[in-house]
This record gives C-alpha cells, sequence and structure tokens, in this order.
C-alpha cells in the first residue's frame, strides 16, 4: 500500500517547548520548509516550572544558544523582568547572567517570533506515530529511515527529518500526594501513542522525575517579613544582538522556612508519593523537593526560599525551593508555616510528573538515532532537566536535521568548542540515571568557555550553515574588530607617566613618588592590566585618545568604543593570558585524541584483552574516535590504548590484502 500524505515539508518538528521552538526556528532560517507540532498552539513555550532563564552553567548555554543563531536569548531580553549576574565574586569563567520572566509575555513574544519566520508554519494536532520504510543497498540491512509522522486525527505528514521534542509529555503522569492521574504537564493531555511508538520501535526506554512548587497569590503575602532581592543595576543581556534592557523591572524576596516545616514534612512524610513507593523513578539530584532536602539534611535548621513574580500584570508568585508532591492539605500547611505566609492563599498546589525519556546512548553526537536515519531527539526525552539544556539540544537537532536534508555532513560541537558539546557529548557517551543539569564544573576549560566569547566561539559555525544573516555576521566580524582594535593599542603602547591617566595608575602601583616616575621603563597597557590593582576603566581616557574614539559612541558605557562587556573581555584576556595559553595547549592534546578515528567496520569483539562489559558498551555507543570511546562510563585508559594498537593492527592487515 502506498501512503498518500496530506502535506509535505523538509523538516517536522513535534513538541514547542523550549527544544522544540529552537529546533523549528533554526530549521528555518536554514531556507528549510519547516512545521512545528504542538498539542496547544497557546502554550508554546510554556514555562510549566519556574519563569527564568538562565543561571550558572545555564546561562553560558543560552549565550551558545544565541550564537548559534537561536532565539531564546533574544526572547529573553524582550521580557525579562528582573536581571542578576551570578559568581561576580569569583573568577569570569563562572560568570552566568539570570533572568525573572515574565511568563505570559515570554510565551505570546516566542510565539510571535515562530510566526515571523517565513519558512515555518505552526500546527496544532497530537503525533500518534512515524512512518519510516527500510533502507535498500549495501550495508544497509535492517536499517530504517524517516519518511513522515501520522497525526491522532488520522492525517498523514511526509517529512524528510523528524524532530522529536515531547519534554515530559510521553507517558506523562502527575502526583500530588495520594493522587495520580496522566498529564504532559498540569491542565495537558500526555502524549500516549507516541510513547508507546517509540517503545514498538525497540528504544531503551527509562522513567524519570521533575517537579514543581505551589504558587501563591501575591496579594495574601506580607514582603514585609521577606528580604528584597533587587535585579542588576545594569542588566546583562543574553543575546549579543540586544544594546540594553529597557522594559521595567521588578524585585525577588528571600525567605527561610523554619523548624515548623520541617516537623510538618516529617510527621506527613509517609504520605509523599516519593517515600511512599508510589513514584519509582527517579528526579534531579541538584533540584531536589522541599522533602528530600529535609530527609537528606536533618542537620540543616533552614532552607532558602525565594518568592518570584510571574510577570508584571499578574498576582502570581511562585515559590522557589519549594518544590513537593505533598498532598494538598499538606503544602497549605507548608507554606503557612513561614513567616510572611501565614495567610497566603495557594493558587496552584505543586505537584511530581513522572516520565518517559529515551536513553541518550541511542543517539549520535548529532542527536540523530542510530535505528533510523534522520530521525532526532532533543530535549528532556534524552535526560536533561531545564529550559537551558533542551534549548541548546534543539539549536543543534534543527542544524542536523537540515544539514541531512541539504545532504551535507552533520555539525558537532566539540567540548572544547562550547558547554552545548560538553552536555551532548555526556548524554551520548554515559546516558542518564538521573535528569541531566548543567555545571561549570563539567568543563574541563571553563576559562576558555566564557558567556563573553560564545559568539566567537560558534558564531562562524551558525553562518556557515546558515542560521544567522550576513548583516549579523558583518556585525559579529565589526565587534571583533573593535576588540583587537582595543588590544593592540593596549600591547604595543606604552603609558607615559606625565599624562593625567599615567600618573594615577602608577601611583597607584606604588611607581610614582612626588612626581617623580621610580620605574626602570614604562610599561604597555597589557602589562599593567595584568596587574590586580588595575582595570580597564582606568585606561577609558587614555584609550580613547589613541584610537581617536567618541565619548558619545552608541552602545558604549566606557568612552573606549566598546560596550561593558567587551571591555571586560579584553581585561579578562590579558588578566588571564598564561591560563589561557595554558589551556590552548591541553585543548590541542584533546583534539590528537579526537582526531584518531575509530573504523565503522572495526569489530570490538576481535580486541583480545576487553573486558565483555567494555565491548558490550563499545558496540552499543559506536564511539566515532578514541576521544569519545575514553569518556565512555567504564572505558579505561588501558582499554583505549588497546583500542590504538589493534585499529592499527587492522588497518595493516587491510591494506595488505588490498596490496595482494
Amino acid at each position: 500500500m502506498v501512503e498518500t500524505f496530506s502535506e509535505k515539508y523538509d523538516v517536522v518538528v513535534v513538541g514547542a517547548g523550549h527544544a522544540g521552538c529552537e529546533a523549528a526556528v533554526v530549521s528555518a532560517r536554514m531556507g528549510l520548509k519547516t512545521a512545528l507540532y504542538t498539542i496547544n498552539l497557546d502554550l508554546i513555550a510554556q514555562m510549566s516550572c519556574n519563569p527564568a532563564v538562565g543561571g550558572v552553567a545555564k546561562g553560558h548555554l543560552v549565550r551558545e544558544v544565541d550564537a548559534l543563531g537561536g532565539v531564546m536569548g533574544e526572547v529573553i531580553d524582550a521580557v525579562g523582568i528582573q536581571f542578576r549576574l551570578l559568581n561576580t565574586s569569583r573568577g569570569p569563567a563562572v560568570w552566568s547572567p539570570r533572568a525573572q520572566a515574565d511568563k505570559k509575555q515570554y510565551r505570546a513574544r516566542m510565539r510571535q517570533v515562530l510566526e515571523s519566520e517565513p519558512n515555518l508554519r505552526i500546527k496544532q494536532a497530537e503525533v500518534a506515530d512515524l512512518f519510516l520504510e527500510k533502507l535498500g543497498g549495501e550495508g544497509n540491512a535492517g536499517k530504517l529511515k524517516i519518511r513522515g509522522i501520522r497525526l491522532r486525527d488520522g492525517r498523514t505528514v511526509e517529512a524528510s527529518a523528524v524532530v522529536i521534542t515531547t519534554g515530559t509529555f510521553l507517558n506523562g503522569l502527575i502526583h500530588c500526594g495520594e493522587q495520580t492521574y496522566p498529564a504532559g504537564r498540569s491542565g495537558e493531555p500526555p502524549a500516549l501513542m507516541l510513547g508507546e511508538s517509540l517503545r514498538r520501535l525497540g528504544f531503551e526506554v527509562g522513567r524519570l522525575k521533575t517537579g514543581t512548587p505551589p504558587r501563591l497569590d501575591g496579594r495574601t503575602i506580607d514582603f514585609s517579613r521577606f528580604q528584597v532581592q533587587e535585579g542588576d543595576r545594569f542588566p546583562t543581556p543574553f543575546s549579543f544582538r540586544t544594546r540594553a534592557i529597557t522594559q521595567p523591572q521588578a524585585v525577588c524576596w528571600i525567605g527561610y522556612t523554619q523548624p515548623e516545616t520541617h516537623e510538618i514534612i516529617r510527621r506527613n512524610l509517609h504520605r509523599s508519593p516519593l517515600y511512599s513507593g508510589q513514584i519509582q523513578s527517579r528526579g534531579p539530584r541538584y533540584c531536589p523537593s522541599i522533602e528530600d532536602k529535609i530527609v537528606k539534611f536533618p542537620d540543616k535548621l533552614q532552607h532558602q526560599l525565594f518568592l518570584e513574580p510571574e510577570g508584571l500584570d499578574t498576582y502570581e508568585t511562585y515559590v522557589n525551593g519549594m518544590s513537593t508532591s505533598m498532598p494538598i492539605d499538606v503544602q497549605i500547611e507548608l507554606v503557612k508555616s513561614i513567616p510572611g505566609l501565614e495567610n497566603a492563599e495557594m493558587i496552584r498546589p505543586g505537584y511530581a510528573i513522572e516520565y518517559d525519556m529515551v536513553q541518550p546512548t541511542e543517539l549520535t553526537l548529532w542527536l540523530e538515532t542510530k535505528k533510523i536515519e534522520n530521525l532526532f531527539l532533543a530535549g528532556q526525552i534524552n535526560g536533561t532537566t531545564g529550559y537551558e539544556e533542551a534549548a541548546c539540544q534543539g539549536v543543534m537537532a534543527g542544524i542536523n536535521a537540515g544539514l541531512r536534508v541539504q545532504g551535507k555532513n552533520p555539525a558537532v560541537v566539540e567540548r572544547s568548542r562550547g558547554y552545548t558539546g560538553i552536555l551532548i557529548d555526556d548524554l551520548v557517551n554515559k546516558g542518564v540515571d538521573e535528569p541531566y543539569r548543567m555545571f561549570t564544573s563539567r568543563a574541563e576549560f571553563r576559562l576558555h568557555l566564557r558567556i563573553d566569547n560564545a559568539d566567537e566561539r560558534l558564531t562562524p559555525l551558525a553562518f556557515e550553515v546558515g542560521t544567522i544573516k550576513q548583516n549579523e555576521y558583518d556585525a559579529f566580524l565589526q565587534k571583533q574588530e573593535r576588540i583587537s582594535a582595543v588590544s593592540r593599542f593596549l600591547l604595543e603602547s606604552r603609558l607615559s607617566p606625565q599624562s593625567r591617566v599615567g600618573e594615577a595608575v602608577y601611583t597607584r602601583l606604588g611607581m610614582m613618588s612626588g612626581g617623580r616616575f621610580l620605574g626602570a621603563a614604562t610599561l604597555t597597557g597589557a602589562s599593567l592590566l595584568k596587574r590586580p590593582e588595575v582595570t580597564i576603566e582606568d585606561f577609558a581616557e587614555w584609550i580613547r585618545e589613541g584610537l581617536g574614539v567618541s565619548g558619545t559612541n552608541s552602545g558604549a558605557d566606557g568612552a573606549i568604543g566598546l560596550s561593558r562587556e567587551e571591555a571586560r573581555r579584553v581585561e579578562t584576556d590579558f588578566k588571564y593570558e598564561g591560563y589561557l595559553l595554558q589551556q590552548e595547549k591541553q585543548i590541542e592534546r584533546m583534539k590528537k585524541a579526537e582526531s584518531r578515528r575509530i573504523p565503522e567496520w572495526f569489530d570490538y569483539q576481535r580486541v583480545s584483552g576487553l573486558s565483555r562489559e567494555i565491548v558490550e558498551k563499545l558496540v552499543k555507543i559506536r564511539p566515532l574516535t578514541l576521544g569519545q570511546a575514553s569518556r565512555i562510563s567504564g572505558v579505561t585508559p588501558a582499554a583505549v590504548s588497546l583500542l590504538n594498537v589493534y585499529i592499527e593492527i587492522f588497518q595493516r592487515r587491510a591494506a595488505e590484502q588490498r596490496a595482494s
């Protein structure tokens, strides 16, 4: 029977969460006819948990999404209601932006961005099944390729590539105390038919859990009992294209649990689905429920809570730090035990949700399934948690789906090039047994992977694959030239002690006395900038005069022609030059390890000395290089060394056979 398709697209994206939105946008920007299918058009990019973007390491991912041509950064910049740059008391490697979002406006703005893409169509329908075809030709025995999707209403859609980004909707089950009911998130049906379809196709499917806290009516909260948390005076944007944050800003509030709060939880622990045995799957270790906090940290007398507004035109308030699946009556009791919340009214209770995920060892490094050609997975279906982790996968899955359709080689972000590459590499090589969350500690070269240089690392790739336009790339090149011009000036110019700037700087360094210069020779700006006592702001007047830059240069807050962040980047490159050079050498060594490819025909069963467990993992994951093999959990350095020897042996034998 020949299937008749009602519509045809180059790329079809299933699910309109953060991964789906990014995948749809980038494939459309690559010039491909793209369709985004979602169960509810009105809840595109819904922030079902915390209405915030960024945070430690997560802010790095959003910057990389932006550099790769994604849209999360520009959307949060437009609707963020409180911006904070985190970790500024530490080094620049771990500085990371975070912004509270207006939840309703975020959703509306994302839909507006999607609808502005001429190659993208947004469709409301539930995807029930996948259409596949068997591949012909030598070496393709048993292999399958995507051909399209079937909708629950019976329609069929042809697609050259499909990206599945179903979030928590695959066989989702909500828990609120003893009550359970199927849902993708509160108030929305789960994706049952697609989940069963993936199981039938033989994918290794697991179950994970996540949760959310209660929401309160701000009119019933006594905010005077909480500590005010202001945003930054000068907000740090997420998108490299954002010139300034101009919309009104809000404040958040900080409070703490009390001994009474902890006692209520202990007294009702038997009613918690987490501890009654009702929930079997694992949740995110680094974002535990309030029940978990009390049980696992019994000596801690209080836990921090953040009251965060869900928007500027609503009283709904998110209680960050109180994620729970306790029964509603217990949740009410918990809330009222917090000073300032004695009279608080709950708008929505917290809940936990269990959902299906596909073990990411089923994927290649470009997020294509190994079983089915041109089928890609991104987001929580791959075992991650968080909007940001989902978004970066969505960008890469969308890019690679587009490249597949165009008949081009896939794009892979190496670990040394971005947190996006680290996340995907970790998922594919190690798999997950709990929701994966990004941390800066996962990066081998985190000083190299800063928020301020994400565009330098990834925008050339975005331009190459077509996710950013020529004018955007030209703006990127102009920015690089501005930074280079200031850097060259500081490297080549010596600061005169007779100048006003020179006298101030040398005096601070103890190199001037009574107007007389005490040093053996004047120093370059680069040398001086390496001193901890000196910042680039100290050189603003000197740089401006040296480069002939106007003090009213648009987009520059210091009068040196650079934005605040661009100036900080110049300073960081000089202050940490030695460390950066050291990391560059380490990166080169890693690339050499990565460059030794493992042939597709390589037979691990014939390698004497490998344990059965290691052979099973290598056969399952099929690493492309020795570097990738070395990062598979349980694969020892000795095993990698053995692989290297046998690759040479097998290749030599193959060459001898061809010669004879």
